[in-house]
């Protein structure tokens, strides 16, 4: 048998949910046991509570649940990118420059964006537009002249005739053709304003790659063109007299690459796409790697498709050197070095906080001392296993158990047992089944069938925010996330959960959770005391593809700047929607519902079912509900 646990510590917290793993040392435990945010940026380490930010939360009537985002930590991601390519680009003697380009796509939201377009300035961060929308986001954003637009995606006229005004205008504005379709409009548009383009081509690449995006590379990736199609392409511009407006090779491998040596072979074959092109005559002289750059979501440091198994100097340095060894010996210049990395610039600002509402457990209920005379035989049986069960019998006493439920429940069916035997029944059941998961820590070696049993017992935690909303990811793709306290964690959890959120729905849950755990330990609930989690990494497509499942909309959001003094400031923030709000979206007009319960209301009040008065306060209720959160309000 093991040795108990000794003394519970902060360190066995910090162990316990892998956050040195995965916080890119962003965040840490005080000796207080919350959750603070190591502020980045400065000489000595800011450190700022998680639970004091909640405090200012509730005191500006900002309630459960919140998106919280961090403006140094995103400031941070920017310059770790760009700092990080340039010592790549001084260490190697590489003869050119990299940019970066966020894609507004992974997090649309202003505030984001602004903040980006604001910081980004100083290392001409550009921005990536996949539509006309995205695309004036950009143009109204940007104001450095080095910064770069690269529109992907389909392109209308209207599309082109917006990035063709940006080119005049003097912007870097690419034009990054994706199918051979979109190519004559902008040969078209082009000739018709007089103003001549700056084209990219997507390379369809046969390198595919590791993780939930492979679809995105190989020959049945749904972008890009083929080495035809490309060459078709350069036939296109010659005969038009446009070549010399090609002058990027883009290409994209998937949007979270868990596999450095994907990403260095992906590189290796698109520079031959890049030379060539070069060869027939095109100036080229921008290469665009797409995104792919990892968040490593577990802290595993591997290639699963939640990790990475690489640094981000590692990244930038294989990029770099992939592209200078096809080109030095070619004798070629080397090219403007573009990124699209959304997922790493984002993911690290932002954290869904969140109350913890109510809890099932298993627990048995209260059981008599000895089973009653007038017992079934299977309830009889079952007491029985209950008082025989030790160390040398567990898996025999868990068979029998089970054995004897399964009995119980089918005499129930046919009418042969009543409820108040099933509910004794099934609360020895739940006893043996607990007293067996305790043991089972000091068993040296545990039978295969009891190893999940933990958590067929686990308890259900509900928290206040919707999965669909706010970690659509967890749902759609199986996405995990770190999930822990931010507070009491000084004290050792004591029970294993999955949470639920307030939606109708069976996949409304979190019960993925680091390093395969399909349960996470948590802290029993305090009478009178809130229990708040939080939801790290998640800055990335999760606002974007929230949706709005029973009615949930937007949760509040905050964004703090921690200063050097260990000060914080709300620089902004945003109520989230109100039930009026969500119900316009899906083409409810909320004057028209309070005057059609209006008239239900009189109608009552004619039949003498309530009083005029009653009707007010009904009235009242309902107006007050229609400007009132979506989700749970203490």
């Amino acid at each position: 048998m093991k040795e108990s646990a000794l003394r519970w510590t902060i360190d066995d917290a910090a162990t316990l949910y892998s956050l040195s793993d995965w916080s890119s040392d962003y965040f840490d435990i005080s000796p207080a046991g919350e959750v603070e945010v190591v502020a980045p940026g400065y000489e000595t380490p800011v450190r700022i509570s998680l639970m004091d930010v909640v405090s200012g939360m509730r005191e500006r009537g900002l309630d459960m649940p919140v998106m919280l985002r961090i403006t140094n930590i995103l400031d941070h991601c920017i310059s770790r990118l760009n700092e990080s390519f340039a010592r790549a680009i001084a260490a190697t003697g590489y003869q050119n420059h990299y940019r970066g380009v966020f894609p507004i796509k992974v997090n649309q939201q202003c505030q984001v964006v602004e903040e980006i377009a604001h910081f980004g300035a100083r290392y001409h961060h550009g921005l990536e537009a996949g539509s006309k929308a995205e695309l004036l986001v950009a143009l109204a954003n940007l104001s450095s002249n080095d910064a770069y637009i690269i529109c992907n995606g389909y392109k209308d006229e209207e599309f082109v005739e917006l990035g063709l005004r940006a080119r005049q205008m003097g912007i870097k504005c690419f034009f990054v053709v994706e199918t051979p379709a979109e190519l004559q409009i902008i040969i078209e548009r082009s000739q018709a304003l007089g103003i001549a383009p700056l084209i990219g081509v997507r390379a369809k690449l046969a390198s595919e790659v590791d993780g939930h995006w492979s679809e995105d590379s190989g020959d049945r990736s749904l972008f890009g063109l083929s080495a035809t199609q490309l060459i078709d392409v350069v036939d296109r511009l010659k005969a038009a007299d446009m070549l010399d407006s090609l002058q990027l090779l883009h290409f994209h491998l998937g949007s979270q690459i868990p596999n450095i040596r994907n990403i260095r072979h992906g590189a290796a074959e698109a520079i031959r796409y890049y030379v060539d092109l070069a060869r027939e005559g095109a100036p080229m002289g921008h290469l665009d790697i797409g995104g792919g750059l990892a968040v490593d979501y577990e802290g595993a440091h591997n290639s699963d498709a939640h990790s990475k198994n690489y640094s981000l100097d590692e990244y930038c340095a294989d990029v770099v050197e992939a592209v200078m060894e096809a080109l030095d010996p070619l004798g070629l210049p080397h090219p403007v070095i573009l990124s699209e990395s959304g997922r790493a610039t984002v993911a690290y600002a932002s954290i869904l906080l969140f109350n913890i509402l109510d809890v099932t457990d298993f627990e048995p209920g209260p059981l008599p001392d000895t089973c009653p005379e007038d017992a079934s035989e299977q309830i009889q049986r079952l007491f029985e296993t209950n008082a025989q069960l030790g160390y040398d019998n567990i898996q025999r006493s868990y068979n029998n158990a089970s054995h004897y439920r399964d009995e119980m429940r089918e005499l129930f069916r046919r009418g042969q047992l009543n409820l108040r035997e099933r509910a004794l029944g099934e609360n020895m059941y739940l006893n043996i089944m607990q007293r067996i998961t305790a043991m089972l820590p000091q068993l040296d070696r545990v039978p295969q069938e009891l190893e999940s049993l933990h958590e067929t017992l686990s308890d259900i935690y509900y928290g206040n925010f919707s999965v669909f909303q706010s970690l659509p990811d967890t749902w759609a793709i199986d996405q995990i996330f770190p999930v822990l306290p931010i507070h009491r964690l000084q004290e050792e959890p004591t029970r294993r959960a999955i949470i639920a959120d307030l939606t109708c729905d069976c996949d409304g849950k979190i019960d993925n959770f680091i390093g395969g755990e399909k349960t996470i330990p948590l802290h029993a609930l305090q009478d009178g005391e809130d229990y708040y989690l939080g939801v790290f990494l998640v800055g990335a497509y999760q606002e974007t593809l929230g949706d709005l499942h029973n009615l949930f909309g937007d949760t509040n959001i905050v964004n703090i700047r921690i200063n050097s003094d260990g000060s914080f400031d709300f620089i902004r923030e945003m109520h989230g929607d109100s039930i009026a709000d969500v119900l316009s979206y899906v083409e409810y007009h909320p004057d028209r519902l309070f005057e059609q319960f209006r008239d239900s209301a009189e109608q009552a009040v004619r039949r003498g079912v309530i009083s005029a008065r009653d009707r007010q306060a009904i009235m009242d209720a309902f107006s007050a509900s229609l400007r009132g959160y979506t989700y749970y309000e203490t």
